[in-house]
């Protein structure tokens, strides 16, 4: 039987304190900085969207509160409105018509990435054979429908997106000892990392310790490649992580010029 990409619940991990981009999250979480207008958040879930995988679980710590408000107020906020004299309100212009479904989960202002995962899929109460996870701080253009294909076809309990890191320096293209161009920060072709966007078999959760300090990088996977229950879904184009203000304003800039496959503007 095909697996309906809509039953397929994306865990996204939004609970963490942020602490390299003060200037932004000391009133937010980082989930919640804006890129472009809207919460790259926002820009997650709906590229996730566009694939069909529109089943979301976020996994709130730090501010948890403030996600919470965002999608509480988030239809008064974004339409016009008509208050009555008994103060009832009603929507003149209602966008929601993405048929999203958003469980808000608060699991621990101290838990590590693994925990929150785990607190998160022990109170999902549907059925479901598979899951993804995702960073809420990352944009990537990956093909879900491949990467999720790829993982059902292996047939192991995980898949995680391997993309191409940026060099943090320029590099020197020399012919002997002659200067021929300098090239800045160029992508390493050869070299992979944990690009986020991951798939697994619910089998997963087995991996994912109780403790509030089980971190999803360290044990987990590990565990998961020696046992040969991992695959690298590779992808060469473009990624971006939010880790720092820098970053924040390389976003921006790939918005305002179109580098990344921006997703149309729709209101939530």
């Amino acid at each position: 039987m095909k697996i309906q990409r809509k039953d397929v619940p994306i865990f996204i991990l939004c609970g963490g304190f942020g602490t390299r981009m003060k200037e932004e999250t000391e009133f937010k979480p980082k989930p919640m900085v804006e890129i472009g207008g809207e919460p790259i958040l926002i820009h997650i879930m709906r590229y996730y969207a566009k694939f069909g995988f529109n089943n979301f679980v976020l996994c709130l710590g730090f501010k948890a509160e403030y996600v919470k408000n965002y999608f509480l107020n988030r239809k008064y906020l974004k339409n016009d409105l008509l208050i009555s004299a008994g103060n009832d309100i009603e929507t003149l212009r209602n966008d929601n018509k993405n048929g999203w479904t958003i469980r808000l989960l608060d699991t621990g202002l101290d838990s590590m990435t693994g925990s929150r995962i785990a607190k998160a899929i022990d109170r999902y109460e549907p059925s479901f054979e598979h899951f993804g996870v995702t960073y809420g701080d990352g944009i990537c253009d990956v093909n879900l429908d491949e990467s999720f294909n790829f993982h059902i076809q292996h047939q192991l309990i995980g898949t995680i997106t391997g993309v191409n890191p940026v060099s943090r320096f320029g590099q020197i293209e020399a012919d002997e000892d002659l200067v021929m161009k300098f090239v800045e920060k160029p992508k390493l072709k050869d070299q992979w990392i944990n690009g986020g966007y991951f798939f697994f078999k619910k089998a997963f959760r087995s991996y994912l310790k109780d403790s509030s300090s089980c971190v999803l990088e360290q044990a987990p996977l590990r565990d998961l490649s020696v046992k040969s229950e991992l695959k690298v879904f590779k992808h060469s184009g473009y990624w971006q992580c939010m880790d720092t203000q820098r970053d924040k304003e390389e976003l921006e800039k790939s918005f305002d010029e179109g580098e990344f496959n921006w997703l149309v503007k729709k209101i939530l």
